[in-house]
């Protein structure tokens, strides 16, 4: 099990990607893409005193630089991606939901935020239900988790690194990882397996994918 604490200051924040990683803002490779959740989660965020926040996808230089300057933040990086890259690869993945529930050494109601991005859609039921209750049991009352949904379940699809270009906007960017099946999850399962969570706010893209901010009571 690995996981990286960054502080602002710790370390520079091009030393966090490989060089040449990041393509061109806007490119049809890695497109730039709006986000209306984040902002609202930002705002959560931002509200706290020495903030504790959680990334479930993996380092990104340009986020942990950005985390630094504007929130001044405890970020934990815990890249659950590799964790099921490595699973899929072995053919362990009915390991998940067990691994979940060990996954995380925090403390109950330690952290102020999460940052799921998609990593949901990967999960199957147990593996889901597994991974929600410790993100519910280590979330602070009035902390914030943000993830996104697919609407419709796809037979494989590729990982995605989620750059913070600014407040509204995310780059997409090329993630080496293989990938693997995506299942939908509605608004109800969604809420019935954050227990103590409530849904603040839902976005329907475009591209049917769901932006839902969930706040604990």
């Amino acid at each position: 099990m690995l996981s990286d604490l960054l502080r602002w200051g710790g370390k520079r924040p091009d030393q966090s990607d490989p060089p040449g990683d990041a393509a061109p803002a806007g490119s049809a490779e890695e497109p730039v893409v709006p986000s209306k959740a984040f902002p609202k989660f930002l705002t959560v965020i931002s509200n706290q005193i020495s903030p504790v926040l959680i990334d479930l996808g993996p380092v990104i230089g340009a986020n942990v630089a950005y985390f630094g300057e504007r929130l001044g933040c405890k970020l934990f990086i815990e890249d659950l991606f590799a964790d099921y890259d490595r699973h899929a690869r072995a053919g362990t993945l009915d390991a998940l939901p067990a691994a979940m529930e060990s996954r995380f050494r925090h403390e109950d109601a330690s952290v102020d935020g999460v940052l799921c991005w998609d990593f949901f859609d990967f999960l199957d039921k147990g593996a889901a239900q597994a991974l929600a209750k410790q993100i519910s049991r280590i979330l602070r009352p009035g902390g914030a988790v943000m993830g996104f949904f697919c609407s419709s379940a796809v037979e494989r699809a590729p990982f995605t690194k989620y750059e913070i270009l600014d407040e509204g906007s995310l780059r997409h960017r090329h993630h080496p990882g293989a990938g693997g099946q995506k299942y939908p999850l509605h608004n109800r399962d969604i809420i019935k397996m954050f227990d103590g969570l409530s849904v603040a706010e839902s976005f329907l893209l475009k591209s049917n994918t769901r932006e839902i901010l969930l706040r604990k009571k």
